[in-house]
């Protein structure tokens, strides 16, 4: 058992806060290492769950440690710096940042345009449209959580060529469209729903940073619309208007 100073000033969840955020700057907690469980800090130090609790939150609130529903909680790795442009790549994004992309496909389905979808693709209300939905990660940590609609008629068997292809961008290009641009981003920062919080393994409490954009091919054509949910305290947008 190591030793807190339980007559001290310093109240105790702080003082295990202190020695963690010691062990982390010290290399001994690595960046992207799992923390000890709450059981086995309990028993380290000889305190309740409560003071572990107040003192892994703190060091949530410090930006040193996340918490993953049902994972446990882990030394921050680092933001992703991502950087949002007329030819914006989630696959070269993080390569460039030595982060491992990866994701999880979620659903795909083909089903009528509704009112809110129909006008980013340019399409009547009802058209045909393909619906994907997936959890997108770097480094095995989900940091986007994305619904994009792509013109059905354009693509026929996209779940084929998406599945033949390593990204969307050579999926893309198997139909002859070699090349995209980033047409308009919106972004607006909203609460979690309890789902989201559950697929990007996060605390509810965290925020989303919500984006809506449209990509075109080089005629200007509507290609795909995307909404995606992404987990604030992961990523910071980098706006790059050159």
């Amino acid at each position: 058992m190591e030793t807190v100073d339980r007559k001290g000033g310093s109240a105790l969840w702080h003082q295990i806060g202190e020695i963690l955020a010691a062990d982390i700057a010290a290399g001994t907690l690595a960046p992207g290492a799992r923390l000890p469980t709450e059981p086995e800090l309990m028993e380290r130090f000889g305190v309740s769950r409560f003071t572990v609790r107040q003192a892994l939150g703190h060091l949530e609130q410090r930006g040193l440690v996340r918490a993953e529903q049902g994972r446990g909680t882990f030394v921050h790795k680092g933001v992703l710096d991502y950087t949002l442009s007329k030819r914006t790549r989630f696959h070269k994004n993080l390569i460039e940042q030595g982060f491992e992309p990866g994701g999880e496909l979620l659903a795909h389905e083909i089903l009528p345009a509704t009112e809110r979808v129909a006008p980013y693709l340019k399409l009547v209300v009802g058209a045909l449209v393909i619906h994907r939905r997936g959890v997108m990660t770097a480094d095995g940590v989900p940091v986007e959580l994305g619904d994009t609609y792509y013109p059905a008629e354009r693509f026929p068997d996209f779940d084929k060529a998406r599945l033949q292809h390593p990204t969307i961008t050579a999926a893309l290009a198997s139909y002859g469209i070699t090349d995209y641009e980033r047409l308009s981003t919106e972004i607006e920062a909203r609460m979690p729903t309890a789902e989201e919080a559950r697929l990007l393994r996060q605390p509810k409490s965290v925020p989303l940073l919500v984006t809506r954009k449209v990509d075109v091919d080089m005629d200007g054509v509507p290609i795909a619309f995307s909404e995606s949910m992404w987990s604030a305290d992961r990523v910071i947008f980098n706006a790059e208007l050159r």
